[in-house]
């Protein structure tokens, strides 16, 4: 007789997928809930679970702090992109604490060494590349924010596009000298954005920028056109590795943008999260259609 087939465990979600079900990795780890909208939200640092199984990641970069309430944010946000337009936008959440597992990091740090969360940093992953597919699929082009919580002393957004707070702070002529919006995970939006008066440097901090939509609906941010960049000795985050991994900085349809969010009057409160979200949606919403071209449809 011969012996059974291997039990092969997939490396990500297997498809078709369906809209607004939910999938996870084989231990429950990470979900994807996949969405029709040309948008994908991920939060990588608001779990809760912390199996005993699991050792703490103890590497000696280790962040082991959670986001806190950036899954009930993300979660926010897609409830009013969806009530507001009849689409979802895919949603990635890692519901492990960030003790355990880092869902913005690459192997090594993600899992401290942990063999047994190899599989779930390969289907987060994979899971990402999914939505990402779905976006290309339906719409050619889209964005995906990466939404983080920070706890810095300026009460502001902090939008990361793989550039520096020094590059942020250098003249419009030093970054284009440089090519900066080349090296951005905005990169081929920078490049192609339907109006050409949006192109390069405006993407970043021009009136159309996302900053400057977000800011115009009363959360600062930075960069915008009323705050460039962080002055000196201002603490900022400028993108994480899902930022450089999923976004255009090495090409692709995609493009990222990383907002990590204050906490009072952001992420607080039911009430906060909710107004943030209606905010942010409605930022998304023009973003889409100045950039992308792209509008819900008639309905």
């Amino acid at each position: 007789m011969a012996p059974p087939p291997p039990t092969i465990t997939p490396t990500g979600p297997v498809g078709p997928l369906v809209t607004g079900q939910r999938y996870t990795d084989a231990s429950g780890y990470v979900e994807l809930v996949p969405g029709d909208a040309p948008v994908v939200i991920v939060a990588p640092h608001g779990g809760t679970q912390s199996p005993s199984a699991l050792p703490d990641r103890s590497c000696s970069a280790c962040v082991t702090v959670n986001d806190f309430n950036t899954q009930e944010l993300a979660r926010a946000i897609v409830d009013t992109f969806r009530v507001r337009t009849g689409l979802r936008p895919a949603l990635l959440t890692n519901q492990l604490h960030r003790r355990k597992f880092d869902g913005n990091r690459d192997l090594a740090e993600a899992t401290g060494g942990t063999a047994a969360l190899t599989n779930t940093w390969t289907w987060w992953h994979a899971a990402i590349d999914s939505a990402k597919a779905g976006v290309v699929r339906r719409a050619t082009r889209g964005i995906l924010i990466d939404l983080h919580g920070h706890g810095h002393s300026v009460p502001r957004l902090e939008l990361g596009y793989l550039l520096s707070a020094s590059e942020l702070r250098s003249s419009d002529t030093t970054l284009n000298i440089t090519a900066a919006m080349g090296r951005s995970s905005v990169a081929r939006l920078a490049a192609d954005t339907r109006n050409a008066g949006n192109r390069g440097l405006a993407l970043l901090r021009g009136p159309q920028s996302f900053g400057a939509l977000i800011a115009a609906r009363g959360y600062p941010a930075v960069p915008s056109p009323s705050d460039p960049a962080p002055l000196v000795g201002q603490e900022y985050f400028d993108g994480g590795y899902n930022t450089q991994r999923h976004g255009s900085a090495g090409g692709g349809a995609i493009d990222a943008i990383q907002i990590e969010c204050n906490l009072s009057g952001v992420r607080d409160t039911a009430a906060a999260r909710g107004a943030f979200a209606s905010a942010l949606v409605t930022a998304l919403l023009q973003y889409l259609d100045v950039h992308y071209g792209w509008r819900p449809p008639a309905g």
